[in-house]
């Protein structure tokens, strides 16, 4: 415990890796947004390393809870995140997959 008030840099550190190791455990090594696989061997700070987002914002100064985190790529939890142009071909392929099976089942109906 006199750690924590000694070198808190280390404790800090400590903490966030055993919280990044719980929560890659729960979730796997899969983005939350992208669906792609995380590297962890990447230097802290690159856009293809994790980073761990919370899913839904405090209304209180609490600690955050494990459920209530996820892991996503650097780049995935930026502020645009939903705007990206990987995030958007996926919606679009998604849309038209989705009118085409529509569109297939009404021509298996009228059959």
């Amino acid at each position: 415990m006199i750690a924590r008030y000694v070198t808190p840099w280390k404790f800090r550190r400590e903490q966030d890796a055993q919280r990044l190791h719980a929560i890659r455990q729960r979730d796997g090594d899969d983005c939350r947004r992208c669906r792609r696989p995380m590297r962890f061997d990447l230097p802290a700070g690159h856009d293809s390393g994790p980073k761990v987002e919370i899913i839904v914002p405090a209304t209180t100064d609490e600690e955050e809870a494990l459920d209530n985190l996820c892991l996503c790529h650097r780049r995935c939890n930026a502020e645009n995140a939903d705007f990206t142009r990987e995030v958007q071909e996926r919606v679009r392929r998604k849309n038209e997959a989705e009118l085409f099976s529509r569109s297939r089942r009404r021509a298996a109906k009228r059959a």
